[in-house]
């Protein structure tokens, strides 16, 4: 299913709307019930979520907001709204520090980079640490933290009902990135793909997954870029158990996405190798 940019909301399943972003292609998921809807990821700034909000509005009455993972694109649109905010535990007490550090990486001359800086943090009031309920009258909407992957505090969310699954930057679609997952500086490359596994096991064969960036895809998807994770951490522990260093690695070996979007995640991976893993770089 096509989702097109700055369409506004576009229902993907019952009384499930999804609505995609230019600015990093980043997505933003209203789902609807009897006593009102939740919102799913506020975008990048106070101004992006209050325009997000006038979006929402029609729809219904705002019972919560749900931040799928601490990074700015989905949590600094948080100030726009009234209602409680949500969150897994460790991405809501990580969200002060992820904020100010992307804040100092941008310039001024950047896109959207006035309003990104002139936002606040809306720290989560409603946190958990495995899974959470929401009832919207005649539906539930099921967050649950799968595992560390894209950051430490991932969620998802599911609605049974509907067949559809919010995936937040555990599961990546944009073709911006070649359809490369975010391996950031504060990734766990090694567990993803096991989180991954878990979510593949919420997963009908009709499932409509709706990722952090990009398009509607599918389990078959999913379990691709399972794979594609699998690959790309077995690669690291094999050339460190050889010698190979991390930039010889990442310059050298076959990666299932550009070497520019992993370097990050590769090497946050290799330090995270115990030293009996890595034999000394061969000469």
């Amino acid at each position: 299913m096509l989702l097109r940019r700055d369409a506004g909301f576009t229902e993907v399943a019952d009384r499930v709307w999804a609505a995609r972003h230019t600015p990093w292609d980043v997505n933003s998921v209203l789902i609807g019930g009897s006593r009102g809807c939740v919102l799913v990821d506020t975008l990048w700034s106070v101004r992006a979520g209050r325009e997000l909000a006038e979006r929402a509005r029609p729809y219904g009455n705002l019972l919560g907001v749900v931040n799928t993972h601490e990074h700015f694109d989905h949590i600094l649109g948080n100030g726009a709204f009234d209602a409680p905010v949500i969150a897994h535990e460790t991405a809501a007490a990580r969200i002060p520090e992820a904020t100010a550090r992307i804040k100092k990486l941008f310039t001024a001359a950047e896109e959207h980079a006035e309003e990104v800086l002139a936002s606040e943090p809306v720290t989560p009031a409603v946190t958990f640490s495995s899974t959470h309920v929401l009832d919207l009258g005649d539906r539930a909407v099921e967050l649950v933290h799968p595992g560390r992957g894209h950051t430490a505090g991932d969620l998802v969310a599911v609605v049974p009902d509907a067949g559809v699954l919010v995936a937040g930057d555990l599961v990546e679609e944009s073709p911006d990135r070649d359809g490369c997952p975010g391996l950031g500086a504060d990734c766990f490359l090694f567990e993803w793909p096991q989180t991954l596994d878990l979510v593949i096991t919420l997963l009908g064969e009709h499932t409509r997954v709706l990722p952090g960036h990009g398009d509607v895809v599918d389990r078959a998807y999913v379990s691709a870029q399972r794979e594609a994770l699998v690959t790309i951490a077995e690669t690291v522990r094999t050339a460190a158990g050889n010698g190979v260093g991390v930039e010889q690695m990442l310059a050298e070996a076959d990666w299932p996405y550009p070497r520019e979007l992993i370097g990050e995640g590769v090497r946050r991976a290799y330090d995270q190798l115990p030293p009996e893993a890595k034999r000394l770089p061969l000469l």
